[in-house]
């Protein structure tokens, strides 16, 4: 499911890929703790805006439904199933880069 919020820049709207905290919480179904908890660790790292909010990304949104995943069918504690996140997200990088280089081959 794609979010995309209309933000008014002068008189033409603009779209937004930025999420609230709130459509965060619904989207991942994730407590408030639990996102604050991967805020304060660095694990995600949403803007902070002037109003004291936080505006995440949908790729957070992709992240945060992986640990969640990953840590409910493994049975992780939240620190080593980011750890997990991380190291399947980095296996995906040099997996790509191993392509890259093949095809310059």
């Amino acid at each position: 499911m794609e979010i995309k919020h209309i933000v008014i820049a002068g008189s033409v709207p603009a779209r937004s890929e930025r999420l609230s905290f709130s459509q965060v919480q619904e989207l991942t179904g994730l407590h408030p703790t639990v996102v604050g908890e991967l805020i304060e660790l660095g694990w995600i790292s949403p803007e902070h805006t002037t109003a004291d909010a936080y505006l995440f990304r949908t790729r957070d949104v992709y992240r945060l439904r992986k640990l969640d995943r990953i840590q409910r069918d493994f049975e992780l504690p939240l620190l080593g199933a980011s750890i997990v996140v991380d190291l399947l997200e980095r296996i995906e990088y040099l997996e790509g880069k191993v392509s890259e280089l093949h095809r310059l081959l």
